[in-house]
């Protein structure tokens, strides 16, 4: 099976535009966001979908090249880094966001909601190296027969 390009742009796109309202909230007064529970909400949802794109641009690969098979959502990330599609540190951040977000979506905890900005202003660039590392994988298998391996 080939990697769909159309399928990861599409998540790309939806990342990209997350991406673009959440930074809009890297220079917001925490005391401001935490009485705003349109704001907590409306980031803790765009979170949500920035990870699951992430995730389920992770699966497709992994799917695609047929590489081991995933228990969970982190471990996904660890397997693009042992085929050496991501770097181990970018890898292991990817995973806490995972774990991240399974802790929002099933509330296994009470978030703490100020950790939620903290997230919005000091993990996002792993996000957009991430979308850049896969950009780039996709233009290389478009310019290049040396990654024929990959289509």
């Amino acid at each position: 099976m080939s990697i769909n390009k159309v399928l990861i742009q599409n998540k790309i796109d939806i990342i990209e535009r997350n991406l673009k309202f959440l930074i809009e909230y890297k220079d917001k007064n925490e005391k401001d966001f935490l009485n705003s529970y349109k704001d907590v909400q409306a980031v803790k949802y765009s979170l949500f979908e920035v990870i699951e794109s992430c995730i389920d641009i992770a699966s497709h690969i992994i799917s695609a090249k047929g590489f081991e098979r995933a228990e969970t959502y982190a471990e996904m990330f660890e397997i693009l880094d042992k085929n050496n599609i991501l770097k181990s540190d970018l890898a292991k951040n990817l995973s806490n966001m995972a774990r991240f977000r399974n802790v929002l979506v099933h509330g296994y905890s009470k978030i703490d909601d100020s950790k939620i900005l903290v997230f919005v202003k000091k993990e996002l660039f792993d996000v957009q190296k991430f979308v850049k590392i896969i950009l780039e994988l996709i233009e290389l298998l478009h310019d290049s027969d040396s990654y024929r391996k990959y289509i």
